[in-house]
């Protein structure tokens, strides 16, 4: 199952996305966890040593790689440097699991708390004048676009503020995305945003509630959102002894606010996997990329990458093992 979170900046999308993440872990699920944000705090909010967190290696620094790999010995593709971060995969791509051994995860995975996590990097002053954060995240929507997941395994995608995914196909990778939503006008706004968005792509939304802290905050919620509310996450000390500098075991989590990230996971286990669709709109916004901007860079028509036989899922993965 491929998981987003997103939300306005400041409603604490970054923080329920670790503590799901170290949820699942701690319940022995599959879990992979990537800070697709420009502010690269995931790895800080599971624990690690902010100073620590940034010196390890990231998807944005290698994605040259990662497209020579993804690549394979797919004919369809020239080069890796004809990949573009909507390049879907085709036969004789290398496809990606949860859990692998590729020289991907080896270089760019590691384990904080028990959750296995990537991040793309954060925006470097080089960047400053002449990249786009896109650029960073285009290795996510790759990675996405290559990997394929089964029951139980769960890849959770903490994504940059606002309704910034919409720059790409991005928002189209997940099977279900939440939407943190604190109890104000703001929040909203960003919801219904990305509601009207995603609304033509089949896109399953759900709105947690945080910071919620009384029936009149979560009123307000209900009233503004609906039926799309899913589950209201409280005042949490545990939350707050963390961001104090204090983190603990995610058992020591309020007992509300564990029931709240369960029912986060039946909602996201309830979700159809639509491999069809996944494919369907790889191919839709790969052809809108080139058109727009990719054919020009690149020197070449990329809509022969599409490969219109090839649906991601179990069964290519299965057809590609023999």
């Amino acid at each position: 199952m491929k998981i987003a979170f997103v939300g306005k900046g400041g409603a604490g999308k970054t923080t329920l996305t670790a503590l799901f993440s170290q949820r699942l872990a701690a319940q022995g699920r599959t879990v992979l966890a990537i800070d697709a944000d420009i502010n690269q705090n995931l790895a800080a909010a599971l624990g690690e040593d902010a100073d620590e967190a940034v010196l390890h290696p990231t998807l944005g620094e290698h994605l040259d790689e990662i497209k020579e790999y993804l690549r394979g010995e797919n004919p369809r593709i020239s080069s890796a440097a004809a990949m573009v971060k909507t390049t879907p995969p085709g036969r004789g791509s290398r496809l990606l699991r949860v859990v692998d051994d590729n020289p991907i995860y080896r270089r760019c995975v590691r384990t904080v708390d028990g959750v296995r996590l990537a991040a793309t990097g954060g925006f470097a002053e080089s960047d400053l004048g002449v990249a786009c954060y896109h650029s960073k995240v285009g290795a996510v929507e790759l990675l996405l676009n290559h990997l394929v997941d089964v029951d139980d395994e769960y890849v959770v995608v903490d994504m940059t503020a606002g309704a910034d995914a919409f720059a790409s196909g991005l928002f189209t990778r997940f099977d279900r995305t939440f939407v943190v939503c604190e109890p104000t006008v703001r929040s909203v706004g960003v919801y219904r945003q990305y509601l009207d968005y995603a609304a033509d792509y089949q896109v399953a939304v759900s709105v947690v509630g945080n910071k919620v802290a009384d029936e009149t905050d979560e009123a307000f919620l209900r009233e503004q959102v609906g039926a799309d509310l899913l589950a209201c996450f409280g005042v949490s000390r545990h939350v707050r002894a963390a961001e104090q500098g204090r983190p603990g075991p995610i058992e020591e989590l309020e007992s509300e606010g564990r029931a709240v990230l369960d029912t986060m996971r039946e909602a996201a286990d309830a979700t159809p996997r639509d491999w069809a669709r996944f494919s369907r709109q790889a191919a839709q916004f790969h052809l809108r990329n080139a058109q727009a901007w990719a054919n020009t860079k690149t020197g070449e028509d990329l809509a022969v990458q599409i490969d219109p036989e090839f649906i991601l899922g179990p069964a290519m993965l299965s057809a590609l093992s023999r």
